[in-house]
């Protein structure tokens, strides 16, 4: 096994698997805080369900053994749906990393530039602004830069040109944002699909019985119904609120960036 476990004790190997997964799930929910709900349990389960067991045994115990909940939880969402959702959680916290870290006034309209780029428009100095904001990477850099290229042919087509960028640096961002949306939008209809599949294992149990099925035959089926919708919906709820969380920061900071943009740009208004 890998995520730095060692390999120790008298435990089967079908144990060791369960809790090596189950460490490697720990680090996620130390990240994703909906995922660590039901990770969090289910690692400390399988520790106490083996003491348990092993006391069982030595009093002599008739009672079956207690299954962990990370074995139930793995059981029930089966290999597919935990890839499944696995794959969704860190591609979702990637996401949200990448959106908190970018979409900041401080990253898309760093005060230094304004400052600098101001400085050299007091001392007339206006092809040095122009590369200073060109060699700037950020929003506002790609704002002034376009509107500094068409200064020679008039005030109104360099507005125009920066309401132009302003337009395509906003939509890259939304379509940063939009990925949050769409794991919003695919966890929950993995669930759905998980309920689905969950439901049609249950009634072919019931259609292939000659007589009433067990309660434990059905529980596969309606286990997997049920908790591939549960994850699903953790998942979707903070995805979707991120996202309205992001556009709202984008509004923002676009009104921003424009009000800036055109305060550093007003002093060529009159020439």
């Amino acid at each position: 096994m890998q995520c730095g476990i060692t390999v120790s004790g008298q435990h089967s190997p079908k144990d060791l698997f369960f809790q090596g997964i189950g460490r490697c799930l720990l680090i996620v929910a130390s990240i994703i805080p909906w995922v660590g709900a039901v990770v969090a349990p289910a690692i400390v389960a399988p520790d106490v369900a083996m003491a348990q067991d092993e006391d069982a045994a030595a009093d002599g115990a008739t009672e079956p053994d207690g299954e962990s909940m990370l074995v139930f939880y793995y059981k029930a969402l089966g290999l597919r749906y935990v890839i499944v959702f696995l794959a969704l959680s860190f591609a979702l916290v990637a996401l949200l990393v990448m959106c908190f870290l970018q979409i900041r006034s401080a990253v898309l309209m760093p005060k230094g530039l304004s400052e600098a780029f101001e400085k050299h428009l007091d001392a007339k100095e206006f092809q040095q602004a122009y590369e200073l904001a060109k060699a700037d990477d950020s929003y506002l850099g790609h704002v002034l830069a376009a509107g500094m290229a068409k200064m020679p042919t008039g005030y109104g087509p360099a507005v125009e040109a920066m309401q132009a960028e302003e337009g395509e640096q906003a939509m890259k961002l939304d379509h940063k944002v939009s990925y949050v949306s769409l794991i919003g939008a695919l966890a929950p209809m993995f669930g759905l699909l998980g309920t689905v599949d969950g439901m049609v294992a249950a009634f072919m149990v019931i259609a292939k019985s000659a007589t009433a099925p067990k309660p434990s035959e059905l529980a596969v089926g309606i286990s997997q119904a049920l908790i591939t919708t549960l994850i699903g919906l953790w998942l979707a709820i903070p995805a979707i609120a991120c996202f309205a969380l992001f556009k709202n920061w984008l509004q923002k900071l676009n009104g921003d960036v424009d009000g800036e943009a055109m305060r550093l740009m007003s002093r060529f208004q009159k020439k």
